[in-house]
């Protein structure tokens, strides 16, 4: 997580540190890959050549369909916008959700670590659930309604802004920093679903495979799933401070 905050400065003075803070994370986001990611890239981009384009077509159409349902679903807007807190109460409030997040997803990758290779199949989806549903919550902490669906895709790209490569995270990031200034589709059906999938894929594979290895199964998942879930936490909390400091 981000560096302690000045919860004693004036608002004025914590907006201008989230903006210095959100400046830094921008930096990260568009550092160029280094040898490790560029190995590690190479190599499951060797592993996806080697997969039929049946395989692909099927785990594309998997994700699709279970990403649509979760962003669809009236149940995970739990709450209306909250309206009238300043930043710092916005950005206590999401520290406090993705922190209850974090911790479970770790307890739900320990578990299903510890059962080997189905449970660690099992997996998956939980975890695509548990981060739609912190998305949707950390939605409503900085004031958006989850029920439109300029919002719901707007979540989309976070997502895939959390979980992508570095090829790919200038493009997303520009798109959110425009966000509120630009026209949006008025469905999913422009969106590339195929290049949604497998860069998620890429990017939490490799880490995902340990966890279905024979002892360190449990706490690799729990591990994996922890960072997976502070990642996001971070991405999305700074792009509603790019949109809220603009």
């Amino acid at each position: 997580m981000p560096p302690t905050p000045p919860f004693a400065a004036s608002d004025a003075e914590y907006e201008a540190w989230a903006r210095q803070e959100a400046a830094h994370w921008r930096r990260r986001v568009l550092k160029p890959a280094g040898p490790i990611d560029k190995a590690a890239r190479g190599l499951q981009q060797r592993i996806n050549q080697a997969i039929p384009e049946k395989v692909h077509t099927a785990v594309t159409a998997v994700i699709e369909r279970l990403t649509r349902t979760i962003l669809a679903g009236s149940d995970l807007t739990t709450g209306a916008p909250l309206e009238g807190l300043s930043l710092r109460e916005r950005d206590t409030r999401a520290r406090r959700a993705i922190e209850g997040y974090r911790n479970a997803a770790a307890v739900e990758g320990g578990v299903t670590g510890a059962g080997g290779f189905f449970m660690a199949m099992a997996d998956f989806p939980a975890l695509l659930t548990l981060k739609i549903k912190l998305l949707f919550d950390l939605a409503a902490i900085y004031g958006k309604s989850g029920e439109d669906f300029a919002e719901r895709l707007f979540l989309l790209h976070v997502f895939q802004l959390a979980f992508s490569g570095a090829g790919r995270r200038g493009d997303v990031l520009a798109a959110i920093e425009t966000w509120d200034a630009d026209p949006h589709p008025e469905s999913f059906e422009a969106f590339d679903w195929r290049r949604f999938q497998q860069e998620y894929r890429d990017y939490i594979d490799l880490a995902k495979l340990a966890q279905m290895l024979p002892i360190i199964g449990a706490p690799v998942g729990a591990v994996v799933n922890w960072r997976l879930t502070e990642r996001l936490g971070e991405t999305a909390m700074n792009a509603y401070r790019l949109r809220a400091l603009r």
